[in-house]
């Protein structure tokens, strides 16, 4: 914390945005700096769609929440995406306009927007209306409504360094009080190998998975922790079923949902994940040494980029999503297991991208901004 940072004198921080827990997270880590520093609960108001994760996560850390119905482009090609593209512009145009009249309403001394469509109404009104800016790029690739942010004045926090966005500061990504506490503890005789493919699952990652699991069901000396995904987690327990014999040896668990990833990193030998920007800085935060399987579908393949920071320091290995097979993963990760200290190595580089006091950085470059204006 910087205790010299200018306080803004106007009573009230809109933080805007959501959609998916890589720009929720970080956009409550940011909030829960700023209330630490004095600003009270009721002047930090977020504003996200009806349809992010937003609408569960921020009011559960207590704060107060404005829902506009918002959702995002269809990048398909077909009437029925032309169709829906169109209803998210318009929709786009009504939350613009009435977030614009809440502001002339109630003028917040700024708005900081943490990426996602959700963010854009805020972004677009409060620079058409003169309000100071702050976005904040979680990805190695910057997002669209970031990219127009930036063009029309916002200044730009970034989590990576190299980020392409014009006067940015480089603060980190924000991560969680429990996962920067992290102290691992990986057990060296039964190393424990944990798949996450993110809340909502990753299918090529869990088919993969399954066959490993089957492959190395003889096996007594290595663990799976295995993290499905809500979305598919039922349909891995079916094909479980059909995989699995009572006699297996493994020691495989599989849950649809991890609630204290803090455990499950203090505990994992290796990490087998996707790439998004949450992800990458908490395995940064924590000195986790990890598989990387980027989603091939994320917009300009930011997933990549973003791996690609974690493996250039050391800290991950690569393995591209249309490679994500059985005899692949096996190849990758049966080595890394029995490599105790190649992997503690690994971990160690991996911290050095961490930067445990991104939220700090980021309430800093929000104060001063809005100050200026004050």
């Amino acid at each position: 914390m910087s205790p010299a940072a200018p306080r803004p004198r106007a009573a009230t921080v809109v933080i805007a945005g959501g959609g998916t827990g890589g720009h929720v997270y970080p956009a409550v880590a940011l909030a829960d700096a700023l209330r630490a520093r004095g600003h009270a609960v009721e002047d930090l108001r977020f504003v996200g769609a009806r349809r992010g994760l937003e609408a569960r996560v921020v009011p559960a850390a207590g704060y107060p929440l404005t829902l506009l119905g918002l959702r995002g482009l269809d990048r398909g090609r077909g009437p029925g995406s032309l169709l829906r593209s169109l209803t998210a512009v318009l929709a786009l145009m009504a939350g613009t306009l009435r977030m614009a009249g809440t502001f002339l309403l109630h003028r917040p001394a700024i708005v900081v927007g943490v990426g996602g469509y959700a963010s854009a109404p805020c972004v677009l009104a409060a620079r058409a209306l003169g309000i100071p800016v702050v976005v904040h790029e979680q990805n190695a690739g910057p997002g669209l409504v970031n990219r127009v942010a930036v063009r029309l004045g916002a200044r730009a926090a970034v989590s990576l360094p190299g980020t392409p966005l014009r006067r940015a500061v480089l603060t980190g990504n924000p991560v969680r009080d429990r996962i920067a506490a992290v102290v691992r503890a990986p057990d060296p005789d039964r190393p424990l190998l944990g798949v996450v493919g993110g809340s909502l699952g990753a299918g090529r990652v869990n088919e993969a998975t399954l066959g490993l699991a089957a492959r190395w069901r003889d096996r007594t000396d290595v663990r799976i922790r295995h993290v499905a995904g809500a979305r598919f987690v039922d349909a891995c327990r079916r094909e479980l079923a059909t995989r699995r014999d009572p006699d297996d040896a493994l020691d495989y668990e599989l849950v649809g949902y991890e609630e204290r990833m803090d455990r499950l990193y203090a505990d994992v030998s290796l990490a087998v994940c996707r790439a998004g920007a949450v992800t990458v800085a908490e395995l940064a935060a924590a000195g986790v040494p990890a598989v990387l399987v980027p989603w091939s579908g994320a917009a300009g393949d930011h997933q990549t980029r973003n791996a690609e920071a974690l493996v250039d320091v050391g800290g991950a290995v690569l393995l591209a999503d249309r490679d994500c097979a059985t005899e692949a993963l096996d190849a990758l990760v049966t080595p890394l297991l029995a490599d105790p200290d190649r992997l503690a190595r690994m971990g160690e580089a991996a911290r050095t991208l961490a930067r445990p006091d991104a939220a700090d950085r980021l309430a800093d470059l929000v104060e001063e901004v809005a100050g200026a204006r004050a």
